[in-house]
């Protein structure tokens, strides 16, 4: 096992991967830039690293400052954690070349899966579902239209290095494709650094379901359920559950195996999320993988009663898994709602301040993942954020009457916040049915703005 572990990352995720290593007897020491001085995993962590300025290609994107204090510290491991680094090759590699583990996937699995192309063509040659689309990124609006043409429209164009909602746009009809596809090789060519895009079929207001895989570096792969994270705004989760409400053992065990397929087609261990989009007849399609812990690991965490973050590092130091399939067993349902630093009524404006008063729900199958404090100062640079909130109970209904009560107690002063915003959400029918659809959210965003009312609450 490790003797430290550098925290390649900031906020609640190195919280809790600082919690993880004092529950395995390892040593952690957090890096963190000029504006995140006084965050509270810079003060909890055993030492901790300043590593540049608040912008982020200076500090948490700054490759070789990250491994020179690893270096300093005497690290032997670092975890990226979410974001940042987490899922880039090269400093996968530049951990290795410098004689320190990464925790996480080889940098041979970050690269296949990271190129969301060539992974729909892998995976299809795995036999896993994938959504018709092009073979590989486009070359010319010419090829991008005799797809478009072929598949019907509508169609989205994606960026092949894409993630997290970025460099993506629906096109409705041909005369929009070009200027559409411009946009996204724009903006993909800002965020990743890569302006190629693929063209696939648009599914209309499917579900957003994903499965939690976690392998070792000894062949055994094992899936953990699945998440909804069909409730999304422009691309970006607001709120999880697990499981979700349109999943049946059948096709939980049909979307399992297809996940372990896309692991081991690419040599994958450590933890891992296969993303898939489930239409109305219950269909599923490959969307895309994930080669790090996810947000919305909290919520798997609390049904399965398995400890991803922890598994992440012993796997990591070579050891095996020490659960087959047959061990995991889904108990009652969880739900995670993003608390963020942001003003739904101003289009979800970001809210940087001091929380001049903060009180956090607690009691019985709640739980906070976050790193903010009272007196604590929310800068600009960064994610808005601020932490999570998990609702676990015997069954759906219980857990939305607990997320439901742990919101209204949810106090945070000196920044405007979206818990009133995920109090709306859990009282709408759609919600409270599980009905719900990947193009829900935007459409009750819209409602809002309307000035629609909201749902009677029925408790």
């Amino acid at each position: 096992m490790f003797r430290k572990i550098l925290i390649a990352n900031r906020g609640e995720i190195a919280v809790r991967i600082i919690r993880a290593c004092r529950e395995l007897g390892i040593r952690c020491a957090a890096v963190y830039s000029t504006a995140d001085r006084t965050s509270l995993h810079a003060q909890i962590a055993d030492e901790a690293v300043c590593i540049g300025p608040p912008a982020t290609k200076d500090s948490y994107l700054n490759m070789n400052a990250i491994i020179q204090a690893a270096k300093n510290v005497g690290a032997d491991a670092i975890h990226p954690g979410f974001g940042f680094l987490s899922e880039n090759a090269e400093f996968a590699r530049a951990c290795e070349e410098n004689g320190i583990v990464f925790i996480g996937p080889s940098p041979e699995s970050i690269e296949m899966l990271g190129n969301k192309a060539a992974a729909k063509e892998s995976m299809a040659a795995a036999g896993v579902p994938v959504i018709p689309g092009s073979k590989g990124a486009v070359s010319s609006i010419e090829e991008a239209r005799a797809f478009a043409d072929k598949a019907g429209y509508p169609v989205l164009v994606k960026a092949s290095a894409g993630g997290g909602g970025r460099g993506i746009r629906r096109v409705d009809t041909p005369s929009a494709l070009e200027a559409q596809m411009n946009a996204a090789m724009t903006e993909a060519k800002n965020f990743f650094g890569d302006d190629s895009v693929y063209i696939e079929k648009f599914l209309i207001n499917p579900h957003h379901v994903e499965i939690q895989i976690i392998a070792d570096k000894h062949g055994n792969i094992v899936y953990l359920g699945e998440r909804d994270c069909s409730m999304q705004r422009r691309n970006q989760k607001v709120l999880e559950e697990c499981p979700s409400p349109i999943v049946d053992d059948e096709l939980r065990s049909k979307m399992g195996a297809a996940a372990i397929a896309a692991a081991k087609r690419c040599g994958y261990y450590n933890a891992g999320t296969i993303e898939f989009l489930v239409d109305d007849n219950r269909d599923f399609y490959f969307m895309e993988m994930n080669t790090r812990i996810q947000v919305e690991h909290p919520i798997t965490e609390e049904v399965t009663g398995f400890d991803i973050v922890k598994a992440q590092i012993e796997i990591a130091a070579g050891e095996r898994l020490h659960v087959q399939q047959k061990d995991i067993k889904l108990r009652g349902h969880a739900i995670e709602c993003r608390i963020n630093a942001e003003t739904p009524e101003l289009d979800f404006r970001p809210s940087p301040g001091t929380i001049s008063a903060l009180y956090m729900p607690g009691g019985p199958g709640i739980r906070i993942d976050g790193a903010v404090y009272q007196g604590y100062t929310i800068t600009p640079y960064y994610d808005s954020m601020i932490s999570k909130l998990i609702a676990h109970g015997s069954d759906r209904d219980e857990a939305i009457r607990k997320m439901k009560w742990a919101l209204s107690e949810f106090i945070v002063e000196g920044v405007d916040t979206n818990i009133d915003f995920q109090l709306e959400i859990i009282k709408q029918p759609e919600f409270r049915t599980g009905s719900y659809d990947i193009g829900f959210l935007n459409r009750f965003v819209e409602k809002l703005k309307k000035g629609g009312s909201a749902a009677k609450d029925n408790n």
